[in-house]
């Protein structure tokens, strides 16, 4: 009986410790379980923050293109505006048009080379993307390397815009000569009195003879050349990368 009675107590001892065992387990899976729902909503949450984040980026992404789109247009029609008149005082040297009087020429000439141009988008949302490593979030792959491409983009136009106002300071520099008259240039064209409030001179020294001179047309060609370049090779590719930008973000965004 005792022996019987030590195995029974043996048998339920073994039983309370399986017991325990199969509650302990129950409690690790259990345990285990809801730390990966916790992950899962905590991942789940983070993705979506990172897509809410994500959109708001794309959103104003579009708005800064569309910025740089405008300036870039206007800037295009400014340096086609400079390349159409430099193109009309070649036609004068070459006889091809009847030579001005002294007020459309100074006119044509402020018009043409007083304005020097650069493109200057908007970028700071962009920047901030970069710095920040937030472009990688962007999943279209091509608009990630359309705007990964933008900023040396950029630095081709900037070299460009360069050499052309380096064009337009030789073309200028020949006022700084006794040769040639600003005062002439601005009193004509009605800068001196309406811009800067300087009474216009009572004689003004004549700029026609630059029209018989190879050195002003060799700078003019020059600037003319640069002039076309700009636009052909760089603004007007750099409006096709902005178009195709604007058509991947909008496409994001829709999303």
């Amino acid at each position: 009986m005792k022996v019987f009675r030590r195995l029974r107590v043996k048998l339920l001892e073994e039983n309370k410790i399986r017991k325990y065992l199969a509650y302990a387990a129950g409690e690790i899976i259990l345990v285990v379980i809801g730390i990966l729902i916790a992950l899962g909503i905590n991942n789940s949450n983070e993705k979506r923050i990172i897509r809410e984040k994500g959109q708001k980026y794309l959103v104003g992404l579009h708005q800064e293109f569309k910025t740089s789109r405008r300036k870039l247009a206007e800037l295009i029609a400014v340096n086609h505006r400079n390349y159409e008149g430099a193109k009309q005082i070649l036609q004068y040297i070459s006889g091809e048009s009847d030579l001005p009087d002294e007020k459309l020429f100074s006119e044509l000439l402020f018009n043409t080379f007083a304005f020097d141009i650069a493109f200057n988008p908007n970028n700071s949302l962009l920047n901030e993307m970069i710095n920040s490593g937030s472009v990688k979030d962007i999943r279209n792959a091509e608009l990630r390397i359309q705007l990964t491409n933008w900023i040396s983009t950029l630095e081709d136009i900037a070299k460009q815009e360069n050499d052309l106002g380096l064009q337009r300071e030789k073309v200028i520099d020949i006022f700084r000569s006794d040769e040639s008259s600003l005062r002439t240039v601005m009193d004509l064209a009605g800068v001196s009195e309406h811009e800067i409030g300087l009474k216009p001179a009572s004689q003004h020294k004549s700029n026609l003879k630059l029209l018989k001179s190879t050195t002003f047309e060799n700078n003019v060609l020059h600037f003319v050349i640069s002039c076309r370049a700009t636009e052909i090779s760089h603004y007007q590719p750099l409006m096709d990368d902005i178009n195709r930008i604007l058509e991947l973000l909008e496409k994001e965004t829709r999303q």
